[in-house]
């Protein structure tokens, strides 16, 4: 892992990402406003501690953490595990019981690029008639709903399923700096389906879909892992579809 950019430089961009003036992150990080300055001018030299520091208050992702590390001269601090490592047998029994517990309703695992780590059998009920092609892995779970070949076509309120998800995507691309975040958010904005900005009437955007007969309706969740120093743990979370009407869980639970 290398940087051709140096920590200051960085450090200020993630600032201006946090829409913080110095004097702001100054105060918040417990850090002078003139050293904040010469280390983005790169008249100082921040140490290990600081660096983590600056990252903490700016709330940095563990990956971008170890790029600021490197930026500064130091090594990475959070090491990235594959989820069939040994060590990471917790994480994988705690994700299965997750995905377990949410049944018969949907759940799936996603990883920092939404891609389907897993799901419960909930989830063929969300897939029925897609193109098989949209389910080869690594599957991106929101090209899979705003695809016109994907669930689009029995989405009910698809624009305004799909301002909700762009958004969502819009600002995790920017607070993350995520290149890949932006240009799936590029693609998926030129797909058809139209947007529909205006507030829900509820409590929350639903997901409105057809199933045979029915029109079933589910509000999403996230679980992530409070506590992850490991990348892998701390960059994937579980998405779960509840009923939003007791029709929907009827439907749900008698197709068990």
């Amino acid at each position: 892992m290398t940087s051709s950019l140096p920590v200051g430089h960085l450090l200020r961009t993630w600032r201006q990402r946090r829409r913080l003036s110095q004097l702001d992150l100054s105060s918040e990080a417990g850090v002078s406003a003139r050293h904040l300055s010469f280390v983005e001018t790169g008249r100082a030299r921040p140490s290990r501690e600081m660096v983590l520091h600056l990252a903490e208050s700016l709330e940095v992702p563990l990956r971008a953490r170890n790029e600021l590390l490197v930026a500064a001269g130091f090594a990475p601090v959070y090491g990235r595990r594959g989820l069939e490592e040994p060590g990471m047998g917790a994480v994988r029994r705690a994700l299965d019981l997750v995905l377990a517990a949410y049944e018969p309703f949907p759940a799936v695992v996603v990883d920092r690029s939404w891609a389907m780590v897993a799901g419960n059998g909930g989830v063929a009920l969300l897939t029925a008639g897609v193109d098989p092609r949209l389910l080869e892995p690594p599957v991106n779970v929101l090209r899979l709903s705003l695809h016109p070949d994907g669930m689009a076509p029995r989405i009910r309120n698809l624009a305004q399923w799909r301002a909700h998800v762009l958004h969502r995507l819009a600002r995790e691309a920017r607070l993350s700096g995520d290149a890949g975040l932006a240009a799936l958010h590029r693609e998926l904005s030129l797909l058809p389906g139209g947007l529909d900005p205006r507030p829900p009437d509820g409590i929350a955007v639903p997901l409105r879909i057809r199933a045979g007969d029915d029109e079933l309706s589910f509000l999403s969740t996230v679980t992530t892992f409070g506590t992850a120093v490991d990348l892998t743990a701390a960059e994937v979370s579980v998405e779960a579809f509840l009923p939003a009407d007791e029709r929907t869980a009827d439907v749900l639970r008698s197709a068990r």
